[in-house]
């Protein structure tokens, strides 16, 4: 950018005579000026640097605190406006240094772990210690990081897809770390304080830290159907004292046939003007006990519905109490004087059955057996979020082994022990998954010290585990080299497909793409005859084929059943980005450590989807073999065995 050129030039006057030439500089504009031109869209932050180098002038408009600066940090991260006030005057240079060198550590540090990742089952918190001590020491402000995380996350659809699976993950553990802190703040209060509602928003938050679900977001939602129930409130009775309620206010309805009415409307637009119901028919989907999901799909447990009626009839101001009755959560109505102990003072109303009032008896014919009087009872904020978590922590023992559920079984244990930390029983849980997934075995040893000192009894659970844990420890010091298969060895000439192709199994229909095979079936003999492999015609004795399938499952195939997609197309599978850097139209481009276990595979790859899909488009082919892997993790099939779902699928 010239500094010094004339703005205006010499003219002859009426006589003929040139007058003496005005020469004006850049440097001579006003400041408004000069910063309104620094601002123009097309100069980046280079521009602004060299700009301010040129003159004293110049620097001195590019001060830190000044307009350019500020244009440029809001133009490069308009995400983190949000965090200042308006026409906050803050120094926007240093600003935007902090917020450069953050973006440059986070990438670094998603790259770095990505080698580390690629053989085990990824556990973030394990290896984010020494690379995010180095971030908190520049004394940046956390949402620096996440921004950074999110414009990997929100870059190119098919592109940096390894970047992109690691940036996610970390997201994952540094939100649900805030939430943690949220929580532990939440249960110091004072009992009276507490909200359920808040309490299960923050359940919510936890196990879907990447969903936006808010505190404010829920509240607005539960004010538009309170809104609803005094409309109707109004019809029946427009002179009640629930109509002068506005939000936040602390009310309660003395009289009982006035707290009748609030419950009869509430009943009419829950469940009959917005059909919201209990969930028979998929009971112990996790999706039932969060309350945005609730929401979302009008749909829930006994303690999630529990939780929305009970808090939008203390809106209206009528006072009804959590009960934790066994197998079936229940709120408590008094029908006489508040404080009475009998258990026949109160009306019991089930959520879940669509706000149908039972008596003490007719709670019994609800669960077929009768209880003692301490079910009856009412129960804390921090006993409903027990339940509430304990009800996931359920659902996640019953899942199927695969990392779905192993994360839900990782997050409930989290938030149980973040509520309840001397529970021996789930702390040995917490102890024997981690064992188990082979994640994170210094934890686990401190997790077993913490046990033990709770309750020396069990020693025998916990010697056994510390021993095995630090075997672990010890094979970790001394890792394996992973195997390399070379398509061009003797034994592996049978072998026909590779790793990045899209591929369709011919007797299930499943879409999926390969991401390692085996010259021959390598699972156990169990195995083999529980998936009736010796039916298929050429048995064992044949190349099998690790994928990655369409509907999120990892499978072990048979090279017979399956073949080339006619039309292929993305798959939707959330371990993509760990073999993964890219998909190109029609295959996917394996990452750095794939291509190191499977070096000769790539240009297997390229020549089957130029043959295949590029005869009449050469030149689209040998484009296709230009494209560069950047660098991320990738894993053998063999590594894998002991961590995936596999299924041959052979009939």
């Amino acid at each position: 950018m010239a500094t010094s050129g004339a703005v205006g030039e010499g003219y002859s006057g009426l006589n003929g005579f040139v007058s003496e030439t005005e020469h004006k500089i850049m440097t001579d504009l006003p400041a408004e000026l000069l910063e309104y031109i620094l601002c123009f869209p097309v100069l980046k932050h280079v521009d602004i640097c060299n700009v301010s180098c040129s003159c004293k002038r110049l620097h001195d408009v590019c001060h830190g605190r000044g307009k350019v600066w500020g244009h440029q940090y809001k133009l490069r991260w308009p995400r983190l406006q949000k965090h200042y006030r308006q026409n906050e005057c803050c120094d926007w240079l240093k600003e935007y240094r902090t917020r450069h060198t953050v973006g440059l550590q986070i990438r670094r540090t998603v790259v770095s772990i990505s080698k580390r990742f690629f053989t085990e089952v990824p556990c973030v918190g394990q290896v984010l210690g020494d690379s995010f001590a180095e971030i908190e020491s520049l004394g940046a402000p956390e949402h620096f990081c996440e921004d950074e995380l999110l414009s990997i996350l929100n870059s190119d659809r098919r592109k940096s897809l390894t970047l992109k699976y690691y940036a996610k993950k970390i997201l994952y553990f540094l939100r649900q770390q805030n939430i943690l802190r949220s929580l532990k703040m939440f249960l110091e209060q004072p009992a009276e304080q507490q909200s359920a509602l808040e309490g299960a928003v923050l359940v919510d938050q936890y196990c879907n830290p990447l969903a936006d679900v808010s505190l404010d977001g829920i509240s607005s939602q539960l004010e538009e159907i309170t809104d609803k129930v005094k409309k109707m409130l109004r019809m029946k009775n427009s002179s009640h004292p629930s109509l002068r309620v506005t939000q936040g206010d602390c009310f309660a309805v003395e009289d009982f046939e006035l707290e009748r009415q609030v419950v009869v409307a509430l009943n009419a637009v829950l469940y009959e003007q917005l059909q919201y119901k209990g969930n028979e028919c998929d009971y112990y989907n996790p999706l039932n006990s969060y309350i945005h999901q609730v929401l979302l799909r009008r749909t829930g447990i006994p303690i999630s519905l529990s939780v929305l009626y009970m808090t939008l009839a203390r809106k209206l101001g009528v006072q009804l109490e959590p009960v934790n009755f066994p197998n079936h959560f229940l709120l408590r109505w008094c029908q006489h004087q508040r404080g009475s102990g009998d258990i026949y003072d109160f009306v019991y109303i089930d959520a879940f059955g669509k706000g149908k009032q039972l008596t003490a008896k007719e709670c019994e014919y609800l669960i077929g057996h009768q209880v003692t009087a301490d079910y009856y009872s009412a129960i804390s904020t921090t006993e409903v979020l027990l339940r509430m978590v304990g009800n996931l922590l359920n659902i996640g023992k019953r899942g199927e082994g695969n990392e779905k559920s192993y994360q839900l079984l990782r997050d409930s244990l989290d938030l149980y022990l973040t509520i309840n930390p001397d529970n021996v029983q789930y702390l040995l849980l917490q102890a024997r998954l981690y064992f188990h997934l082979g994640i994170w075995p210094e934890k686990v040893l401190d997790i077993l010290q913490h046990i033990q000192a709770l309750d020396p009894s069990q020693h025998g659970a916990v010697g056994y585990l510390v021993q095995h844990t630090l075997e672990h420890i010890q094979h970790k010091k001394h890792p394996v080299e992973p195997e390399v298969k070379r398509r061009s060895a003797a034994e592996h000439v049978e072998v026909q497909y590779s790793v990045g192709l899209i591929m369709k199994h011919k007797r299930s229909g499943y879409n999926c793409v390969i991401y390692g095979w085996d010259p021959k079936c390598t699972m156990s003999q169990e195995w083999i005859t529980t998936m009736r492999v010796h039916q298929l015609s050429s048995g064992a004795n044949q190349p099998f084929y690790n994928v990655l399938v369409q509907d999120g499952t990892c499978r072990y195939a048979a090279q017979e059943n399956l073949e080339p997609h006619s039309a292929p197309l993305e798959i939707a599978h959330p371990e993509v980005g760990r073999y993964f850097s890219e998909f190109h139209d029609s295959h996917y481009v394996a990452n750095e450590e794939l291509q190191t276990r499977y070096p000769e595979d790539m240009a297997e790859t390229l020549g089957t989807v130029r043959d295949l899909y590029h005869r009449l488009t050469p030149s689209s082919g040998q484009a296709s073999g230009q494209q560069e892997s950047p660098k991320g993790p990738g894993g053998s099939s063999q590594d894998q065995k002991s961590q995936e779902n596999k299924e041959a699928m052979p009939m």
